[in-house]
């Protein structure tokens, strides 16, 4: 079994001959159990001792041969998803697609999958017309068999738990070693089997800083259509991974150049080739990408109001104008149809909506600080994301929206007195300082009255 797939991954990966080594002896690798979760080492030893198969696959593997920490670990066995959650009281099984058990430990959850079969001719397995898997639940009982159905050779890598080894079926090691992402079997039916892989081959790209093959890359500006037809909750957790992770700049980029970026984000195809709007949505991912990278708070809500805030804003300027609506109306009608729309491709979560609106409904708040306004305004839980938001637009949209947010810097930099000399000093928008009001005179009782 193992010398056919062996020839069968020389035939299909990067479609050319190469050199496999199908086991790599624990001398001949770095792999330490020292760098392995006590809890996923637990689950291997667990099944294994049942007399089941048991390896540590794809990232966890991959990431700790290039000296990387994992953020999680996987795992694969001949045992059926009943069968794990017999062995493990602290199991579930989770997934229409494909059944998965979760070992619960705390916080940390250990994913088991059963080896993947064959699709041909398996009543488990459905597939739309344009050859979108729909329901994979094709069990074996062979790791073989598992290889082949994995999508990059790099996540294609076998730690055995029996003796230590690893498993390479599909030339991982050698794609490693060249640094190249690479799909096992032909590219465009692989793309067509889960088109999420195009975005996935992206973002192995940048987070292992890696080339895409030529031949893995050549089929993905043609087939990222492909991506209107994967569920939109689904595109939003791959959005959190390219945009989320500390290289979502690199992302967007690369993105772009293969028209995937946008696939998701439609709305604003027009505004890429805009100079200020894409400084803008490039600035919001740098910063993004910084507090990622420093441990820094950092949420999905504000990322995406940055992103979608080009769209609102000319989308709000073309309602004023076509309607003659005030400011405020305006804007909270276009906020709902760029948001609605958006969330027909990626399904943003309420409760990041809500905050989105929150920090674009701030915008046009910020310029509104006489009297008691400025204090409120500071108060609101919000303030702090809308400022950082107002900080950014200054950088972009010119001296207006710049020092309005220097006069919200030095505000937070004061207090008391202070900030009620910057109030009373506030300019009106002809530069004019804004007049006190006039006492208004008694009104006058008319005659009858005593």
């Amino acid at each position: 079994m193992i010398s056919r797939v062996i020839d069968f991954c020389r035939r299909v990966v990067g479609g050319k001959e190469q050199q496999i080594t199908s086991v790599i002896a624990r001398d001949n690798h770095n792999i330490s159990r020292k760098a392995i979760s006590d809890n996923a080492l637990k689950v291997l030893y667990r099944l294994n001792k049942a007399g089941y198969q048991a390896y540590l696959v794809g990232g966890g593997v991959r990431d700790l041969l290039l000296g990387l920490k994992p953020k999680d670990f996987d795992i694969v066995t001949n045992a059926t998803p009943d069968e794990i959650k017999k062995l493990f009281r602290n199991c579930r099984l989770v997934g229409r697609r494909f059944r998965l058990a979760h070992i619960l430990f705390g916080r940390e959850v250990i994913e088991v999958a059963t080896f993947r079969g064959s699709l041909t001719d398996n009543p488990d397995a459905a597939r739309s017309d344009e050859g979108m898997l729909l329901r994979d639940n094709a069990y074996s009982d062979s790791v073989e068999e598992d290889a082949l159905r994995r999508d990059f050779s790099i996540n294609a890598l076998y730690y055995n738990i029996a003796d230590y080894s690893i498993i390479d079926f599909a030339g991982g090691m050698q794609a490693i070693e060249n640094r190249r992402i690479e799909l096992i079997g032909d590219p465009a039916t692989r793309y067509r089997e889960d088109p999420v892989r195009m975005l996935r081959a992206v973002r192995f790209a940048t987070k292992l800083d890696m080339d895409i093959a030529p031949a893995t890359a050549a089929p993905i500006q043609e087939l990222a259509s492909l991506l209107d037809d994967i569920p939109a909750a689904r595109l939003f957790e791959e959005s959190l991974k390219l945009f989320m992770a500390g290289h979502g700049l690199d992302n967007f980029r690369m993105l772009c150049d293969y028209g995937l970026f946008q696939r998701l984000f439609p709305s604003l195809t027009p505004f890429l080739s805009d100079q200020r709007a894409s400084r803008f949505i490039q600035l919001a991912l740098e910063n993004t990408d910084y507090r990622v990278r420093n441990d820094m708070k950092s949420t999905p809500a504000y990322l995406f109001a940055a992103l979608l805030w080009p769209v609102l804003d000319i989308r709000a300027q073309d309602i004023l104008l076509e309607s003659g609506l005030p400011s405020n109306d305006a804007y909270q009608i276009a906020m709902n149809e760029v948001l609605d729309e958006q969330c027909r491709h990626i399904a943003i979560p309420r409760r990041f909506t809500t905050t989105i609106r929150e920090i674009w409904t701030l915008q046009t708040r910020l310029d509104k600080r006489a009297g008691r306004r400025a204090e409120r305004l500071f108060e609101h839980p919000r303030f702090r994301a809308a400022y950082d938001f107002l900080e950014m637009r200054g950088e972009v949209e010119g001296k207006e929206i710049k020092a309005l947010a220097e006069w919200w810097k030095e505000y937070q930099n004061v207090e008391g007195a202070e900030r009620q000399r910057l109030v009373a000093g506030i300019f009106d928008s002809k530069g004019a300082k804004r007049r006190k009001p006039r006492k208004r005179k008694p009104r006058r009782k008319p005659n009858n009255e005593q």
